[in-house]
């Protein structure tokens, strides 16, 4: 369980609509057919339901079961399990403005890593935000993600 308590259940909040957003620049992935598999799968995951532990599409997600089901599945890749290891992964810290599809991008306070989702393009990005909900797409500008984000990792 103590891997799990990256994703905790109830402390992740919804964000509300963006007030103003960035110009996203799109950033070429190196490897753009994995980027566009591990997109495409994220997304098709969408409003698959919550569950704390969870990492199949039957029985949910949280955030970081949602990040390894998809490169698992799309890339046959093994990644930690929990949102503080992934962050912990060997790859170039990225700013926003350098996000390329399928980076990690995390989210936390008081330096400590508490969510992750995968960046699909234009500021946005998928992941399994909290109990009662389902996996969504959602806005890196929106205030309590801006507010939150604290780095990224490139995988691919």
């Amino acid at each position: 369980m103590a891997l799990l308590a990256g994703c905790g259940g109830n402390d992740v909040r919804p964000a509300p609509a963006p007030v103003a957003t960035r110009s996203w620049t799109p950033v070429a992935p190196s490897n753009p057919a994995a980027a566009n598999a591990v997109v495409i799968r994220a997304i098709s995951l969408v409003g698959t339901p919550y569950r704390f532990g969870g990492n199949t599409p039957e029985g949910g997600f949280d955030c970081s079961g949602l990040v390894n089901y998809v490169y698992r599945d799309m890339l046959d890749l093994r990644l930690p399990r929990s949102s503080r290891e992934l962050a912990a992964v060997q790859g170039p810290r990225i700013e926003p403005a350098r996000l390329t599809s399928g980076d990690l991008v995390f989210f936390g306070s008081r330096g400590e890593v508490s969510h992750v989702g995968i960046y699909v393009g234009e500021g946005r990005f998928v992941h399994a935000p909290s109990s009662g909900g389902t996996v969504r797409l959602d806005h890196l500008d929106g205030h309590y993600w801006r507010d939150n984000y604290s780095g990224a990792r490139r995988i691919l």
